[in-house]
């Protein structure tokens, strides 16, 4: 069984920044694929950003060039580096973590931008 336990959420004004955190447990890290999901009120979860165990990435038309996803398989952790952030990120945001057919979620950290 994995555990992701999500942090780093929070208020920020638009223009903000804010890095989260996903620390998964077990020993499946490292061969996994790892993802950010979000979903707004009243809209169904979006994949925001995928990092795969080879390295390739994958995003989000709306957050090209504002996100970055990375990981550390030493520290079994997944980080979502959200920059420029706006008032259309605002949102619970997910950590996902797939090996073969199977499929982790997070708790999910609330996001919100906001003057």
């Amino acid at each position: 069984q994995v555990q992701l336990v999500e942090s780093g959420g929070g208020l920020v004004q638009p223009g903000g920044s804010l890095r989260l955190s996903c620390a998964a447990s077990g020993s499946m890290f490292s061969r996994s694929a790892t993802g950010w999901y979000r979903q707004a009120p009243g809209k169904q979860r979006e994949l925001v950003a995928i990092l795969t165990n080879s390295g390739n990435s994958n995003y989000a038309e709306s957050v090209k060039g504002r996100f970055t996803i990375s990981r550390d398989n030493d520290k079994n952790t997944v980080y979502l580096q959200m920059n420029s952030l706006k008032p259309e990120d605002t949102a619970v945001y997910y950590c996902n973590l797939k090996f073969l057919s199977l499929n982790y979620w997070g708790q999910g950290t609330q996001v919100t931008v906001s003057s």
